[in-house]
Parts: structure tokens; sequence; C-alpha cells
């Protein structure tokens, strides 16, 4: 069976609560092999180690979102950088920048953000970068902390295939999604045919954005083969290969060495 990588979920979102055990036990028989469960709160982030440390196909990140940062004082990295001992932490993520809303705390976001990426340097862990409507002030800031030594995933990537080329050269990953195979995704499926495979992981950012034919629904690591086959119809190229490459390179993104068993190094 061709076991796929999700390399970004959110299962402890309360939108998994009525069935989060039936469907994160039922994966590997399904051919999800790996998840990485992605935190972006204070207060999420023993709840995504809990479910890592239940499931052995389940990992975790740990780290704070750009809108979530603005009521907490820089103290509380202390606390979050004690959990990186933890076997099943993979990464320092979600971190980045979010300039969406009108109410943005620049400064604040850019403050832990910076504050975030020397942890995952301090931590020998790579970061899982989140960027919306700020594609500038991230690769300045990226650039600035040296990201290339550092490593990681640009996740739910939105901007230019140029930018992406230059975060590619810069050694990151580029995550693509279920918004690939929306009609409206043009820059993102430009990105999906030019960049090199070796160079792309998948994700779904479950619950959200599900892929067609189920968009608007609640979305699970299940609907990442229709990521999987849009890609693989776009570049024209087997589902297989895509599958078996992203996973490959979800392996030397999260830095696991045993890929029978995905034990961490």
């Amino acid at each position: 069976m061709e076991m796929i990588f999700d390399t970004h979920a959110h299962y402890d979102d309360d939108a998994f609560d009525s069935d989060r055990e039936e469907i994160l036990s039922s994966l590997p028989l399904k051919g999800v092999g790996y998840v990485v469960n992605v935190t972006a709160s204070y207060a999420s982030l023993e709840k995504s180690i809990s479910i890592a440390k239940r499931y052995d196909h389940v990992y975790t990140s740990v780290g704070l979102h750009p809108t979530e940062v603005y009521e907490l004082s820089a103290d509380i990295l202390d606390s979050v950088e004690k959990q990186c001992a933890n076997k099943k932490v993979v990464a320092i993520g979600e971190i980045g920048l979010d300039y969406h809303y009108p109410d943005t705390d620049e400064a604040k976001q850019k403050e832990f953000f910076e504050a975030q990426l020397e942890m995952a340097r301090r931590n020998k862990l790579p970061v899982i970068i989140h960027s919306r409507d700020a594609a500038a002030d991230t690769m300045e800031i990226m650039k600035k902390h040296h990201a290339e030594e550092i490593g990681g995933v640009v996740h739910c990537y939105s901007y230019s295939l140029e930018m992406a080329r230059e975060y590619v050269k810069m050694g990151l990953f580029i995550g693509i999604g279920g918004v690939v195979t929306y009609k409206n995704s043009r820059k993102l499926k430009e990105c999906a045919v030019n960049l090199p495979l070796e160079s792309i992981v998948l994700e779904t950012d479950c619950p959200y954005l599900a892929p067609v034919p189920n968009r608007g629904q609640r979305n699970d690591s299940l609907n990442l083969f229709y990521v999987a086959d849009e890609i693989a119809a776009l570049r024209g190229i087997t589902r297989k290969e895509v599958i078996d490459t992203t996973r490959e390179n979800a392996f030397r993104l999260y830095r696991m060495t045993d890929k029978s068993m995905g034990e961490i190094k």
C-alpha cells in the first residue's frame, strides 16, 4: 500500500472531538502512514503532545501561531521550549506572520517569530512557517535569521513561483494542500508544476481547506490523496511518484532516519 505523509494537521481542533480516536487509529490502515499534528496556540500545546504520544504514527510540533501571541509574554516561550526535548516533537511551528486582520500587531508578531526561529536553532529543529499577506516581511526575517541553517517548510504556500524558488534555494520545502485543487489557485498550480518535486511536501491543514471534491467539508488526512492526484495530473506523472517522493521529502524535512518506523534521530 502507498503510505502518504500528512506534514501538517490539526487533530487537536474541536472539530474532531466526536471521532478523533476513530479517525487517527484508522489512518495507517487506509494509507496514511505519518501525520504531524501542528500546534498553533499555547492552549493546544499539551493536547497536541498527548495525541502524538497516543499514536505511533503521529508526531507533533510546538510553537505559537502569529495571531495567538498578542496576550502572551515572552516568558511563555520558556514553557514552549521545554517541550522540545520530547521525542515526538519534530518541529517548531506553526510560527510566522499574519497581516490579514485589521487589528494586526505587526511588532508583536515579529518579536515572537524571531524568538521562535532562534528557539528552533538552539534545539536543532526545523520550522513550520505560516505567512499570510506578509510576503516581504517573512522573507526579510527568514534571511536575517539565516533560515537556510535552520531548515523547515513554508506551510500552505500562497505566494509567487519566484518567491517559492527563493525559499527552495534556501533549502526550505514548500507545503501544498487542498487549495491546489481549486480552480482559482493559479499561482499554487504554477508552483506544483515548476518546483522540483523533491522540494514539495503534502499537507491537509485539517480540519480546514478540504480539496475538491470535498471542498467546504471538514478536512482530514484521507483527502490528501486528492492533492497527490492533482499534482500528478499537473506534472504528468503517477500518483505513486508524488506520494513516494513527497514522503521521502517529509522524512528529510522532519529529520526522520528510519523510514520503516519513523524514528527520530
